[in-house]
């Protein structure tokens, strides 16, 4: 890894905020609280409930969240403002996120301000939001776009002012995991200060951005169930867990097994279908129909299955169908306990590509076991013809 010091990462799951500003996607507050209660369950350091700044609906919810008694630190997400603020201490809230842009593009077209400007008003809102006791994390908005010697002057200007830590938003997900990992490692040794990696999904790499980000020593994974967020989402809690546990080595310090559970749940709250093919909690993760895949999974699982199921709530599953083997079928019918040599499983092999064809799908595993009593019942007659 980049940096030895990161021995375990801390989550800011930012799903009740960024997860909710899907285009579409509108929590309820019991779903919120349920939400917030499953995260906390799971083990999530921080959890970003909402913007108390939009009204008074989203400023009861955050502060019914505050209230729950959670063990995860609980943020509200805030522009540089004090009437901002103000209304984020009035939920009883332990953190607050201070958000600006700090890219040239977003500063002359979107803020119509200046580089200093956006550095004082930072300044203001940090010193502000520490005079109330608050944990401060700075997000620097379109931070992957910005000059990076300007992007170094305005963290240090937040750690100055009391910030706590430093919010890297990829806000446009424009960054590849080498960039990635080559940006953080610069800011971590320029900065020594902890550093949020919170990244978009918009070329698909916002899970390895991430990943990278905190090889490079970022601190703090900012991520949403299921990628949820603005466009193509955020980095995947999920996906990066099993990722840094598998790929990395290291300990997420997450209850794991809950995965499906709160994957599940969010999907229907969020009105979001959960893809069959979705990583680490899709249905298919650990489904096989592939003949050489059944064969291999059957005599040893990890020969196709990177991790197992039961980590994460799931469980494996043999497809009959078009591409399956002699392996599965034998597998599947001894389920039901019935008996079969993979020479017989031949001559049954055939009807089930066949049907499968026909069918433009794999079968049940009831159509299977149907097409076999037809089968079998038809070569019994056979037998006695003969």
């Amino acid at each position: 890894m980049g940096d030895d010091k990161v021995k375990k990462v801390i989550w800011v799951d930012t799903t009740l905020r960024d997860g909710e500003q899907t285009a579409g996607v509108v929590f309820a507050r019991e779903e919120k609280l349920m939400i917030a209660r499953l995260l906390d369950m799971m083990g999530v350091d921080q959890i970003e409930a909402g913007i108390p700044a939009m009204g008074r609906e989203e400023e009861e919810t955050v502060r019914r969240i505050a209230k729950l008694g959670l063990k995860s630190s609980i943020m509200a997400w805030n522009r540089p403002v004090i009437e901002d603020l103000e209304r984020s201490v009035r939920c009883g809230v332990d953190a607050v996120a201070i958000s600006i842009a700090v890219s040239d593009l977003h500063i002359k077209y979107k803020l119509r301000s200046s580089s200093e400007e956006v550095i004082d008003q930072m300044v203001r809102a940090v010193e502000f939001a520490k005079k109330e006791g608050m944990y401060v994390s700075v997000n620097g908005e379109d931070a992957s776009r910005a000059d990076f010697e300007y992007l170094v002057k305005f963290a240090q200007a937040a750690k100055e002012a009391g910030a706590d830590r430093f919010r890297f938003c990829d806000t446009v997900g424009v960054l590849d995991p080498l960039t990635t990992y080559d940006t953080i490692k610069k800011l971590q040794e320029r900065l020594s200060m902890d550093i949020e990696i919170h990244a978009h999904n918009d070329f698909g790499m916002a899970t390895a951005n991430t990943v990278a980000a905190i090889m490079g020593g970022a601190t703090h994974a900012g991520v949403t169930v299921n990628g949820l967020g603005e466009r193509a989402g955020n980095a995947a809690l999920e996906e990066v867990a099993m990722a840094l546990k598998h790929a990395l080595k290291m300990d997420h310090g997450l209850r794991q097994e809950m995965f499906k559970e709160l994957s599940e749940y969010v999907s229907k709250a969020s009105g979001r279908f959960l893809p069959s093919w979705k990583p680490v909690v899709g249905d298919n993760i650990f489904a096989h129909e592939s003949g050489i895949h059944v064969d291999g999974a059957l005599k040893h699982p990890e020969t196709y299955e990177v991790f197992n199921p039961a980590e994460v709530g799931l469980e494996r599953k043999i497809f009959i169908g078009k591409h399956s083997g002699t392996a599965a079928l034998v597998s599947v019918l001894e389920k039901y306990g019935i008996k079969m040599e993979k020479e017989e499983a031949k001559d049954l092999l055939d009807k089930v590509r066949e049907t499968a064809v026909s069918m433009k799908r794999s079968l049940t595993e009831k159509e299977f076991l149907f097409l076999y009593y037809a089968w079998d019942a038809k070569r019994r007659k056979e037998k006695k013809v003969v």
